[in-house]
């Protein structure tokens, strides 16, 4: 749990921290600023904070904590406070005389390493509206600086308290705003002086320690979820993409002691079935029991198109996947609303839409790798150099949504005739028949059927002599789409971050994602079973039994997301359910 403790001068603000810590064992005090020789009463201040705090404490003096934040991702710590560590680094930067100096790179490079702690985490800072600030440009350069990293760091915590005489208020997420945002940031110029933050943020500020509020009986339906704002990288050149590291599985530890805890919840045990193991999943990948909420769950949407579409193997023409990624990209699609529904992020990506979007900005364009895929009946989907450079891409994106603070992932697809290559692909790592893993996709009728069923045929005569060359596999017979997808989740697992598998074309990508990360699918989960007759082989070659099945079959990520609320009622379960001790009720032992 990483939350932002907010307040005013001698308001009890560290001392809630310290309490928000109370259980977490050895703790990490990372402290922003030193003490200076000639100051007796900062002195006094500094001793009299440490004295309050147990030897678990261990003190850390620190310029730079991002750097202390990296060093150990799982600690416990305490970084008091923001206050101090800006003054520093405007310092540094001399922009206290130069109002033109930016200080974004030292506050991005600290929220990342905030949005990557896996570990307790408490921040201090002083909440700029709470106080007086200097009519001086140097008081208006430090009130408007740390209200804006105070509105950036709220974004990639877990949770906002604020605490004003004593007395804490935990704050509501505000998703409408994204991070940078003048909306986000238009408050930073609340009066505050330089000289009374800084003197606020020394440690020892504090005196009265602040019980927490007692959680409202809706506490889990009110948590706070986090939009991720995806931020593109370089674009890989694709050397070497298809090598991966091996893959660790979630924590077995975790695990049992998720399943212990689910014996001391008041309900007769197994009773919850599939939520039971949804929560110790969820705790494995985290390594944490209870686990963490999931605050920041992340779709990202391929889209592509192929070849074998302009043949007439599916109910619409090609020209719709650029026409309904701009519908994603809007707002407007079926993944938009399930994904406002659990609070997730969507994302855009056109890798290989045969027609250029009319709206770039809007659509994450930046790893295109081409306009359509090659015809998968004559084994020329992809050149290897392009399989190649989708699967870095995919890699890319995983790693930039998880870097942004994604805490789990899910690849939704886009592209006409889609269920074509990934039919294929199923049919061919699980040596099926082409005629028994066809199915109707958008609705096509008996005579595309037919085009379809010759078109897979051909394909997987291409295909199986690569059945174990997953790179091979993915350029004769696959698309770029479905190799960014593979790339994606093989990386989500190299990253230790959970995913829901979504429909027919996404577990396609995620059976060629095993063979190349072997292990990988310890990360994932079945969102729900399609309709489609090759989703079934798909699944069962992975091991994996769908959270849900409701005749789905539109792709986009929208059974994942359906699953997804199941998933997040799950960690609910283990987080807030009361156990029989404290309920008072008797376990029937």
């Amino acid at each position: 749990m990483r939350t932002l403790v907010l307040g005013g001068t001698r308001s009890g603000k560290s001392a809630h921290a310290e309490r928000l810590l109370a259980d977490a064992g050895e703790v990490r005090y990372l402290a922003t600023g030193s003490v200076p020789a000639d100051d007796a009463a900062w002195d006094a201040r500094v001793r009299a904070h440490r004295d309050r705090r147990p030897e678990r404490f261990r003190t850390v003096e620190t310029t730079d904590p991002a750097a202390q934040l990296r060093a150990d991702r799982t600690a416990a710590v305490l970084l008091d406070d923001l206050g101090t560590w800006l003054t520093g680094v405007i310092d540094r930067a001399g922009a206290w005389e130069d109002q033109a100096v930016s200080v974004v790179d030292d506050v991005d490079e600290l929220c990342a390493a905030i949005a990557d702690h896996r570990g307790e985490l408490a921040i201090v800072s002083p909440e700029v509206g709470l106080s007086v600030v200097a009519p001086t440009a140097a008081g208006r350069r430090f009130a408007d600086e740390l209200g804006a990293l105070n509105a950036r760091v709220a974004r990639v915590v877990d949770s906002v308290r604020l605490v004003v005489a004593g007395r804490v208020l935990d704050l509501p997420a505000d998703t409408a705003n994204p991070v940078g945002s003048d909306a986000a940031e238009s408050d930073t110029a609340e009066s505050h002086t330089a000289s009374s933050a800084i003197a606020d943020s020394a440690p020892g500020t504090s005196a009265t320690a602040v019980p927490a509020p007692a959680p409202s009986p809706d506490a889990a339906q009110a948590h706070e979820m986090r939009t991720v704002e995806f931020v593109p990288r370089a674009v890989p050149d694709g050397t070497d993409a298809e090598v991966f590291v091996a893959i660790d599985p979630p924590d077995h530890e975790t695990v049992a002691l998720a399943e212990a805890r689910q014996l001391t919840l008041t309900k007769p045990p197994g009773s919850l079935g599939l939520l039971e193991e949804l929560g110790a999943w969820v705790s494995a990948c985290q390594s944490e029991c209870p686990p963490r909420r999931l605050s920041a769950p992340a779709v990202a949407v391929f889209a592509g198109d192929h070849g074998v579409a302009r043949d007439g193997v599916s109910a619409y023409p090609p020209a719709v996947t650029a026409q309904m990624i701009a519908n994603i990209a809007a707002g407007g699609a079926a993944v938009n609303v399930l994904a406002r529904r659990v609070g997730a992020s969507v994302h855009a990506f056109d890798i290989a839409a045969d027609i250029d979007l009319s709206d770039p900005d809007a659509v994450v364009t930046d790893y295109k790798v081409r306009h359509s895929s090659g015809d998968l009946r004559r084994g020329e989907a992809l050149t290897i150099a392009e399989a190649r450079r989708a699967v870095a891409a995919g890699r890319a994106i995983a790693d930039g949504l998880v870097d942004s603070g994604a805490d789990l992932l899910i690849a939704g697809d886009m592209g006409i005739g889609n269920t074509t290559p990934a039919a294929v692909l199923i049919g061919t790592i699980a040596d099926k028949e082409p005629v028994v893993v066809v199915g109707r996709g958008t609705g096509i009728d008996d005579e595309t059927w037919i085009r379809k069923t010759a078109a897979i045929r051909d394909g997987m005569r291409f295909g199986r002599r690569y059945r174990n060359e997953p790179l091979a596999l993915l350029a004769a017979v696959g698309g770029a789409d479905l190799a960014a997808m593979a790339g994606f989740y093989a990386q989500a697992a190299v990253r230790r971050t959970p995913v829901i598998l979504d429909g027919v074309v996404t577990t396609a990508a995620a059976l060629v994602a095993e063979q190349m990360a072997p292990g990988a699918s310890s990360w994932w989960r079945a969102g729900h079973q399609s309709t489609e007759p090759a989703h079934a082989f798909a699944l069962k070659s992975l091991g994996l039994e769908p959270i849900l099945d409701l005749s789905m079959r539109l792709g986009e990520g929208t059974g994942a997301l359906t699953a997804l609320s199941v998933v997040m009622s799950a960690v609910d379960i283990l987080i807030d359910m009361a156990t029989f001790d404290e309920a008072g009720v008797s376990d029937g032992a």
